[in-house]
């Protein structure tokens, strides 16, 4: 199973959408970016670790919210960034499994891809999320005209020929 680590602060302040979010407010911008991983990482099958940095928040301490099977979200501790919780942890696993780094930052794609990981830069991210996106959209749309509900289908033959009849005439 490919296992991506995601550098939530650094999306949020690429994709368009977020940062807008993240004027009124960064909590809001946050919510919306677990919604859109976790729909994607369904979708995809993925493990997917969206890492926010507590950093510079005094006393905080690692906090890790399983959202789903294959996603969880990550808060760093005080004085531990995003980008030392996933080197740490692509250290670990990066050349026994699959793994993808998504930042923007170009120390830490180096960092990764010397770890073993594969990187990509946030903006390559959002085109692959908005790829998963529209396909989900497609495929609930062909569901939703799949199971129509029309009113000839729950009519008997007798019925449906009389108001045939009806029309005709």
């Amino acid at each position: 199973m490919k296992t991506i680590y995601v550098d939530g602060y650094n999306v949020i302040s690429s994709w368009h959408e977020l940062r807008e979010a993240k004027e009124y407010s960064l909590e809001a911008a946050r919510e919306k970016l677990i919604e859109i991983l976790q729909n994607y990482s369904t979708y995809k099958g993925y493990k997917l670790f969206l890492v926010f940095d507590a950093h510079l928040q005094r006393g905080s301490l690692e906090k890790k919210e399983r959202k789903s099977s294959n996603f969880i979200v990550v808060y760093t501790k005080e004085g531990q960034t995003a980008d030392s919780y996933i080197e740490k942890a692509v250290n670990n696993v990066g050349r026994k499994i699959d793994v993808t780094v998504v930042t923007s930052d170009s120390l830490e794609q180096q960092l990764a891809f010397q770890r073993g990981a594969t990187r990509m830069s946030s903006i390559e991210f959002y085109f692959e999320v908005i790829k998963v996106h529209e396909a989900i959209r497609k495929q609930t749309e062909k569901k939703a005209v799949d199971k129509r509900n029309l009113l000839k289908d729950r009519l008997n033959e007798n019925v449906i020929e009389q108001l045939e009849k009806i029309r005709k005439s």
